[in-house]
């Protein structure tokens, strides 16, 4: 039986038995292999964090499925060779690799069911809101690790049929860093119809939601809270509502206000560094530990010494914030609030 299986198999190549007569081998076509590359590439350098279908492992990566509705080839391009946030540089990913990647993921996502028949339009929106905003929105629209709740959105509350939406999705939001989609009519429609359904299921549930509406932060007294700034708080001693806070209100509102007016983001520190000599350089701190300090002159030029061989003294705006911790009162923070939101 073995010499009569290779006998025939020798026949078969050498044209004397119809091919019909052999097994069929699997056939790949020329389109095929292309795919195949892509495949390969997006297994071997992304699946681990975007997910085995490219649905994403939130909230630390995104779903790539649709990521060239958000994208052109060369941005995409651009943030493989660079990287970003947790995302790692794959400089090396390049020419063939890289073009077969980029088909793949420009292909569309053929047993998803966000384009069965039988979903509703709500349903159908739910499919393509998960693939391309629950990241920043959260998979229920109530707000995620970056965007902002859209159940409880002002823009939502006054949309129509998905007129408000469909312009912000189009056009996206560069200020607030959303980007423009490329979705049609339909799709755009469907999504409005999935977050106002979310909407709807939100004010249901009173009590449930997880972000802080701006009128959650409007309950002090805005009088009280310019007396505490200007007294028992200290804050004028470095503040000035007509300097540095002169329309904070306008760029800052609700939590970010709040967070900014405990823990404030960006805050540089001073320091003053008198060498052996006793010349003294002062500067941003840039650096420092126990061995070294560390900072950048007025030219943004960096200086460091080790801190046994120097003598230096450090200002830091943010520990007189860190001190007010244990001196505030409920009140005071709700009416200090409520003060700086009227310095619009």
């Amino acid at each position: 039986m073995k010499r009569l299986h290779i006998a025939t198999l020798l026949a078969a190549v050498l044209g004397f038995i119809p091919a019909a007569t052999c097994a069929a081998a699997p056939q790949t076509s020329a389109t095929d292999t292309p795919q195949i590359a892509g495949a390969q590439a997006y297994a071997k350098h992304c699946a681990i964090c975007h997910g085995d279908k490219r649905e994403g492992n939130l909230p630390a990566f995104p779903p790539l499925l649709d990521v060239d509705r958000q994208l052109s080839d060369q941005q995409i391009t651009a943030l493989i060779h660079t990287g970003k946030g947790r995302m790692p540089a794959f400089p090396h990913l390049q020419h063939e690799e890289l073009t077969a990647l980029l088909r793949f993921l420009a292909t569309d996502d053929l047993s998803a069911s966000a384009h069965s028949s039988s979903n509703s339009l709500a349903e159908t929106g739910g499919h393509i809101f998960q693939r391309n905003c629950a990241f920043c929105h959260g998979r229920d629209a109530a707000g995620g690790e970056t965007g902002p709740d859209l159940t409880r959105s002002k823009l939502v509350r006054a949309d129509v049929s998905g007129d408000k939406i469909a312009e912000v999705v189009r056009n996206g939001r560069p200020d607030k860093k959303m980007p423009a989609f490329n979705f049609s009519s339909e799709e755009i429609h469907s999504i409005a119809a999935f977050i106002h359904r979310e909407q709807a299921q939100a004010l249901s549930r009173p009590g449930g939601r997880r972000g802080v509406d701006v009128t959650d932060l409007q309950t002090g007294n805005a009088e009280a809270g310019r007396l505490y700034f200007n007294g028992a708080g200290t804050c004028s001693k470095c503040h000035s509502p007509t300097g540095d806070l002169a329309g904070i209100a306008s760029r800052l509102e609700g939590l970010q206000l709040e967070q900014q007016m405990l823990y404030p983001r960006d805050a540089k520190s001073h320091v003053t560094v008198t060498l052996p000599s006793g010349e003294k350089i002062t500067g941003v701190l840039a650096y420092r530990d126990e061995f070294t300090i560390g900072l950048r002159d007025v030219n943004s030029i960096y200086h460091s010494w080790d801190v046994t061989r120097v003598r230096y003294t450090v200002d830091a705006p943010v520990d007189a914030h860190v001190e007010l911790f244990s001196k505030y009162t409920d009140a005071d923070i709700h009416n200090l609030m409520a003060y700086l939101q009227t310095l619009r």
